[in-house]
């Protein structure tokens, strides 16, 4: 999620709450009627011209496109997300972060990615020599994907990214995504791996299909590119994304600080509008320097801290009083991976913890 297909995306795609400021918040599915499956069919039917031009051959078309039926369930999960109902009326007050931090940036996942963290040293090193994304990094989001491998999901992808297609609210994304799995399996990937979340996202990276075919890369050297199973082809991966999202090496994703009393809050107020996930990046002040950010009373009170140079701006997740962050720029590619706040700064956080 410079491009990055996911970081338009990533708050569809990769089950985010969009506007960092829902996540982790539960929603009631909306019902959906499953449609006639001879229309559903038909739908499908429509997408061989395209599916073809896209290099799918009509035999695979053929195998597939009869073994596929409509999936309410993932069409009820999608309406859940917010914005997804516009019969819902206005979105809730945007929640605090302490609650969601405790759950995600929690003992028990900071203990097993340091646990892994260990176990995966050399392959993690060389991973960072290559692409500049530390090692904790890779694995705060290794962790926060997939609980480091534990869970990856459990949706047929072909059957869920045809149900989404056919819905029509994001018609275009999922199919897309529908036309890349089933590239996916005409590669060779068994449809049995083909699993994932219901809105796409697969194997330990959580990728769309689209970001496989992209950038997922051969982490072990086996000549294969397996993110269902080799953690060395998963961790290479997340690396690669980052990299080509723009992460900038040596730089730390941010720092938590202390924000003095009476701090002018109007006067670091950004002017600018993001045209990519601007609900999230409007929480965000203006960009400053540390040196600045300094002389505007500004404390650092956690470590690494950027140096004073480094351009950052201002996060306060939990309002006044409370402890926020000063973001450099890679926190924005973090933010490609997956457009939250919330993950944002628990990622951070997590790898700051992994890393102690």
């Amino acid at each position: 999620m410079r491009l990055s297909f996911l970081a338009a995306l990533a708050s569809v795609a990769l089950g985010v709450v969009p506007g960092g400021g829902f996540a982790g918040l539960a929603a009631t599915p909306v019902a959906a009627a499953a449609p006639d499956q001879a229309n559903f069919r038909a739908f499908l039917d429509g997408l061989r011209g395209r599916a073809m031009a896209a290099g799918i051959t009509r035999a695979t078309l053929d195998a597939v496109i009869p073994t596929l039926s409509y999936n309410p369930r993932v069409v009820a999960l999608d309406r859940a997300q917010p914005g997804g109902n516009p019969a819902a009326g206005a979105a809730p007050a945007i929640a605090p972060f302490a609650p969601y931090r405790i759950r995600h940036v929690d003992a028990d996942r900071i203990r097993r990615g340091r646990a892994r963290y260990r176990d995966l040293r050399p392959r993690l090193a060389a991973i960072e020599a290559k692409t500049g994304v530390p090692e904790s990094i890779t694995m705060a989001i290794y962790g926060h994907e997939t609980g480091y491998g534990t869970f990856t999901g459990d949706f047929d992808l072909l059957r869920s990214l045809a149900s989404l297609a056919y819905e029509g609210r994001r018609r275009e994304l999922f199919t897309g995504e529908w036309i890349a799995t089933m590239l996916l399996l005409q590669r060779g990937i068994p449809r049995t791996q083909l699993k994932g979340s219901w809105a796409g996202a697969t194997g330990y990276p959580q990728f769309l299909p689209s970001m496989y075919l992209r950038l997922a890369v051969d982490g072990d050297g086996d000549g294969r590119i397996d993110i269902w199973r080799s953690e060395p082809d998963a961790l290479a991966s997340i690396g690669n994304y980052l990299l080509n999202a723009g992460w900038k090496p040596h730089v730390p994703w941010g720092v938590a600080v202390r924000v003095p009393a009476g701090f002018d809050r109007a006067a670091i107020a950004s002017r600018l509008k993001s045209p990519r996930c601007p609900r999230v990046i409007e929480r965000h002040s203006r960009w400053l320097t540390i040196a600045e950010w300094r002389r505007l009373g500004i404390v650092m009170v956690g470590s690494p801290v950027p140096a004073e140079t480094e351009m950052a701006s201002l996060i306060e997740p939990d309002g006044p009083n409370a402890t926020a962050y000063l973001l450099t720029t890679n926190y924005r590619t973090i933010l490609d991976y997956n457009c939250s706040n919330f993950y944002g700064l628990s990622v951070g956080l997590l790898a700051d913890a992994i890393a102690q």
